[in-house]
């Protein structure tokens, strides 16, 4: 009846006419207390109270709420009320923590009241409050979501104190083993319990993993790369391509690069010492790159298969060869570059003996273009057009590689066409990856086409915008099948709901989607 004040908790469900609502769950871990099942109970009973009528459930099992980016079925839910397909008026939720554990309450707030806009109320059934948009459920609210954000931090700092005591004791966390090293697992008495292959991780809690020599051939290997790099003074690049000619193949059988071989000579596992946190991607925020002061370290915790001697002497080579130059530095050596060759070119610094590689040019200037304009050499636009292409494919070409791989470490399959291109993932549905080339308007705005293969008709279009600078990606679209043009897209750096519904940061919801997840996971027995 309109006009009637609002039930309390306590109200029967006979007192008013049913209202449609959605339950809304989600759980990070298999915690008892916050199972999908615990919550669906806690609601269907508040909806039996308050006599809603449940007509819509969206589960996110297994999803951090730390970020919307993952959790489909929150995406989906927020979508559904966006567009007024949802058939329901309340969104019903366990609690705040459930909506999400967001670092910026903010953030939690504004999906609130994106449903709100369009009058879906949301209520939360296991708080002490009425979500009634007065001053007392928005200060509690406020308080709840920085205090599940809170939780989030201490969480994280907890398991990474965790990590750390595992590694000083010589445990590995995480990662794949690399050439000429395996994996084994170990239970709760330090017995060796099994080689873990490529892609297979512990299931006990209590089971622990340390690194092992591997096969006599890697290792035989490994010992030869530092002793072409020490004694016969051979570069990673001369080094990688000896290993192709002999048929030798990285631990991800691929060809070997100079990357792959830079890798070999300068990590630390090989003279048998784990080091962690290099790296940090704390509460999936910013990736950060630690100095050394924070690195976490275990000397001798595995058996070494280089001898300490040699791994330092390497070090100091590259140390000498790779120190930090100036600006002055760099200019002065692409311009000692130019006067050789009468050009530049990414090809010709990457190729050139005791240079910065050109992404370092490009980073440092702002661009390469940029860096050869500071030496006086200005290509002409065709020139320029043909080496971001270069690189472009250089770079469609790793990040096809990185699609693969990623799929494969999380137990799926992937077929590729060699002469397309096109991924089938799973026997299941087709992928395609593409690269969109930054542009830079009069204005300095930013913008960039997506040209679809079309003759391919992936199912999934994985397009990839890359920076300023055209050297890194800057975010990835996942474009269905039905948002395939016939003729380029364009994008702008902002493209409204439509679109950027699809946009994501990082291929982390990509891979997840491609994820095999084993039958008793989604069984409904």
């Amino acid at each position: 009846m309109a006009g009637r004040e609002p039930p309390s908790k306590r109200e029967p469900a006979n007192s008013r006419a049913k209202r449609r609502a959605a339950e809304y769950v989600r759980m990070s871990t298999d915690h008892q207390k916050y199972s999908t099942e615990n919550q669906s109970d806690a609601i269907r009973k508040y909806a039996e109270e308050r006599g809603f009528e449940l007509v819509r459930s969206y589960a996110d099992a297994g999803k951090s709420g730390l970020r919307i980016e993952g959790r489909e079925a929150l995406q989906q839910l927020i979508q559904d009320v966006q567009d007024g397909t949802a058939d329901f008026e309340v969104i019903l939720v366990y609690d705040v923590s459930r909506w999400g554990r967001f670092q910026d309450a903010d953030e939690s707030a504004y999906y609130e009241y994106i449903c709100r806009r369009a009058n879906k109320q949301v209520e939360y059934c296991a708080e002490q409050f009425e979500n009634d948009g007065g001053p007392v459920a928005t200060i509690v609210k406020s308080v709840k979501r920085a205090m599940a954000g809170e939780y989030s931090r201490e969480l994280s700092n907890k398991v990474f104190i965790g990590q750390c005591r595992l590694i000083e004791r010589g445990f590995r966390q995480g990662g794949a083993a690399g050439f000429g090293l395996r994996r084994v697992l170990l239970d709760e008495r330090g017995e060796v319990k099994t080689e873990l292959k490529r892609g297979e991780h512990k299931s006990l809690q209590t089971d622990r993993v340390i690194l092992v020599p591997g096969p006599d051939a890697e290792v035989r290997t490994v010992r030869w790369i530092y002793n072409r790099f020490l004694k016969h003074g051979r570069s990673e690049s001369e080094i990688a391509a000896e290993l192709n000619e002999r048929g030798i193949l990285t631990d991800l059988d691929r060809a070997w690069t100079r990357a792959t071989v830079h890798q070999i000579l300068t990590n630390e596992k090989y003279i048998g010492n784990n080091v962690y946190n290099r790296r940090s991607f704390k509460l999936k925020q910013k990736r950060v790159a630690n100095g050394p002061e924070m690195w976490i370290r275990s000397e001798g915790a595995f058996d070494a298969i280089v001898e300490p001697k040699q791994f330092q002497k390497v070090q100091a080579i590259i140390a000498a060869r790779n120190r930090r130059f100036s600006d002055d530095e760099m200019l002065e050596r692409l311009t000692r570059l130019f006067q050789r060759h009468g050009y530049i070119s990414g090809l010709v610094i990457d190729e050139a003996d005791g240079m910065p590689s050109s992404g370092a040019y490009a980073h440092r200037f702002g661009s390469l273009i940029r860096a050869y304009s500071l030496v006086g050499f200005t290509p002409d636009r065709d020139y320029h057009y043909i080496e971001v292409n270069r690189m472009l494919r250089l770079f469609h070409g790793d990040e096809v590689e990185r699609v693969i791989h990623e799929i494969t470490r999380l137990g799926g399959t992937v077929t590729r066409n060699p002469a397309t291109d096109l991924l089938t993932i799973n026997s299941e549905f087709t992928v395609s990856v593409v690269v969109a080339r930054c542009r830079e308007t009069s204005t300095g705005g930013l913008r960039w086409k997506i040209r679809f293969d079309t003759g391919l008709v992936p199912d999934i279009t994985i397009a990839v915008r890359m920076d300023r600078t055209n050297t890194a990606a800057l975010d990835f679209y996942l474009l269905p099948q039905f948002e395939m043009r016939t003729k380029p897209l364009g994008l702008a750096e902002e493209n409204g709901l439509m679109l950027d519904a699809f946009r994501f940061e990082t291929l982390d919801f990509f891979f997840e989607m491609a994820r095999r997840v084993p039958v008793s996971e989604v069984a409904p027995w």
